[in-house]
């Protein structure tokens, strides 16, 4: 019993070479589902007559009229050349040029009678700007100028200048704006209520004659708070070579100012080797080893993620066999809330203990002047790991508000030994409490 298969009817044209071999015009007729195995090649043309030896069904087409026509052998044997290529698709026929067709010639433009290509060809090219570098920035003036030129623009001495430039009464008010003023400048709330009710007391005593007298009390005040850490380093000659290693936090300026104090002590005479030990940061020892060229100075590298302890440990040792002065080490910055860091810059140390047991001789923590209170934070964890000897305070020469001088000072007593000022290599200069505190008032208090 044979099973019904669906009927798959479509519509397929016939080929109008036949029209007798089908029993009709060429047109559209039903093709039954089942269809040819394989179409018989031209050679086996005799071979299908019979249906069962050609393997080709004997279903007939049929048109729509519902006469029988030929069946599919029939059209086959009749032409089975017309049939194959039928069903291949036409290929457009290639366009081989021939040898009697030659391109089209084209006469050959002569410049002079052609003006718009005589003017292109004698144009001269346009000249390619090329941006001059930016000069480098002048240093600043020497002595107390130059203190005044670039910290004048500072929080703190931006309150001041306006606040007595109006010739304000002598009251409480005055006293509180200038509370207001040193809060607002990061002198910290201790060292502010201490200096303001200094102020207050004289002034009840009518010590103070106006504003300006009160104000020439605060100078001297500010003044005294500083003296006691306005330190300058001493370099040891005793100890070859004085081991400096410098500490702070992510961007504070550490490699910057070891590459101002290279060319500080190579104009005083001494000899001089770097460490690159800040492995961490991505050119940081590309950056240290530019200024070693720059200032003729020898740099000991290891290369991008080393170890800082054993980069410190090679630079001592080759320091000691040259007879270098002064070994200065940078170290990768680091967040003083991160205690693994933290313990790692303890490591150093301990490492360069191994060979010179007072080694390091100077810590120099590098601080910057725009961070504000944070810095008390720094300073008191980077001392709980190793002793911080010394302090840099950076980029006091922009925005920084300046009052986070005296709250250092004020809470920790730890030496103050150079503050940066600008971008050259004489802008670190030695910490003067004095210029530092008539920078930040007006100028009729402190003369140059």
């Amino acid at each position: 019993m044979q099973h019904a298969r669906p009927r798959q009817d479509r519509l397929q044209p016939v080929e109008q070479g036949l029209p007798h071999a089908v029993g009709g015009g060429p047109q559209a007729r039903r093709v039954g589902h089942r269809q040819a195995r394989a179409a018989p090649a031209a050679g086996d043309d005799a071979d299908a007559a019979g249906p069962h030896r050609s393997g080709v069904s004997t279903t007939g087409v049929h048109g729509g009229d519902g006469r029988a026509g030929a069946t599919m052998p029939a059209i086959l044997r009749y032409s089975p050349g017309h049939m194959v290529s039928w069903f291949r698709r036409k290929k457009p026929d290639a366009q081989t040029p021939t040898p009697d067709a030659a391109p089209p010639h084209v006469a050959d433009r002569d410049p002079a009678q052609s003006p718009w290509v005589a003017a292109a060809e004698s144009a001269p090219a346009p000249a390619t700007a090329v941006p001059n570098p930016p000069a480098p920035p002048e240093p600043a003036p020497p002595g107390k100028p130059g203190w005044r030129e670039r910290l004048r623009g500072s929080a703190l001495a931006r309150t001041f200048s306006g606040l007595f430039s109006r010739n304000p009464k002598l009251d409480d008010a005055l006293l509180d704006d200038i509370e207001t003023a040193l809060l607002t400048a990061d002198v910290g709330v201790t060292a502010s209520t201490a200096l303001v009710e200094s102020l207050r007391k004289r002034m009840k005593a009518r010590e103070f004659a106006d504003a300006n007298a009160l104000l020439q009390a605060l100078r001297a005040d500010l003044i005294a708070l500083l003296v006691p850490v306005a330190k300058p380093l001493q370099i040891d000659a005793t100890k070859k070579p004085f081991v400096l290693l410098t500490i702070g936090v992510n961007g504070v300026g550490k490699t910057t100012t070891i590459g101002k104090l290279a060319r500080r002590y190579k104009d005083e005479g001494r000899s001089l080797m770097l460490a690159a030990g800040d492995t961490f940061r991505a050119a940081a020892v590309a950056q240290l080893q530019a200024w070693g060229e720059r200032n003729g100075v020898a740099v000991v590298a290891q290369g991008q993620n080393a170890d800082a302890a054993s980069v410190a440990f090679d630079a001592l040792q080759a320091a000691k066999s040259r007879g270098i002065d002064v070994l200065i080490a940078d170290t990768a910055g680091r967040l003083h809330t991160q205690g693994g860091l933290m313990d790692e810059l303890a490591k150093v140390a301990r490492v360069l203990k191994k060979q010179d047991a007072e080694a390091p001789h100077e810590v120099l923590m590098v601080i910057d002047g725009t961070t504000g209170q944070n810095a008390i934070n720094q300073v008191r964890k980077f001392n709980e790991k190793i002793p911080v000897t010394g302090l840099v305070v950076t980029k006091l020469d922009g925005t920084a508000k300046g009052g986070v001088v005296f709250a250092l000072a004020r809470e920790f007593g730890i030496p103050i030994r150079y503050a940066g000022i600008g971008e050259r290599p004489e802008d670190l200069r030695v910490f003067d409490a004095e210029a530092f505190v008539d920078a930040l008032l007006p100028a009729e208090l402190g003369q140059a």
